[in-house]
């Protein structure tokens, strides 16, 4: 199948794919370029999974003071290089999550930060709502476990939903972005602040 120059730079200018990496997508695609999209960011994914095993020791701190100066964002994020950290889109990954952060709250910011105790608690809560609810005991536990997960997505920032395309975590969107610069990048901390709290 011949595949037209226009194609491929209409294709190169939505992903920032290389060029015979866009002329590859569309050949088996048969030419679509949505479908070359996807099998794009697919494979991208797959190769930015292995860079998320490198050590990322350069980077930024980001921040965000929103306009009434009343909320704002700290966020430390690390890449592999110098060169990467000055790049547009990192700069604008950096400055997209202090703006999340001060939308969303998250409290921690991975899953795995969650305290026991704290963990403990919510799932005690979530059993005795499942009990007053009236739900069979063989299954509060289950209940609890789930109710856990959304908990999850509401406190831990990598879980939460991308405030800019609900249909994306903030893991995916930092996924994306390691899968574009070809470098691995980590969230290392981030701190909230809001007058009055």
């Amino acid at each position: 199948m011949e595949i037209s120059a226009g194609a491929v730079k209409e294709l190169r200018d939505r992903t920032g794919a290389g060029m015979m990496d866009c002329k590859h997508a569309l050949a088996e695609t048969g030419g679509n370029v949505e479908k070359a999209i996807d099998y794009l960011r697919e494979k991208g994914l797959a190769k930015a999974a292995k860079k998320a095993s490198r050590t990322a020791s350069d980077g930024r701190v980001f921040s965000y003071i929103h306009t009434n100066g009343k909320l704002g964002a700290l966020v430390e994020l690390n890449c592999e290089t110098d060169f990467v950290a000055k790049t547009d889109e990192f700069q604008n990954l950096g400055h997209e999550l202090c703006m999340h952060i001060a939308a969303a709250a998250p409290q921690f910011l991975t899953s795995e930060e969650v305290t026991g105790d704290v963990l403990e608690r919510e799932r005690e809560i979530y059993r005795q709502q499942a009990l007053e609810e009236g739900k069979p005991a063989n299954i509060v536990d289950k209940i609890a476990d789930g109710k856990i997960n959304k908990f999850y997505e509401v406190n831990c920032l990598m879980d939460q939903a991308w405030i800019r395309d609900g249909d994306k975590k903030i893991k995916d969107v930092v996924m994306e972005t390691i899968a574009k610069l070809g470098e691995n990048i980590v969230v290392r901390r981030f701190a909230r602040f809001n007058i009055g709290e």
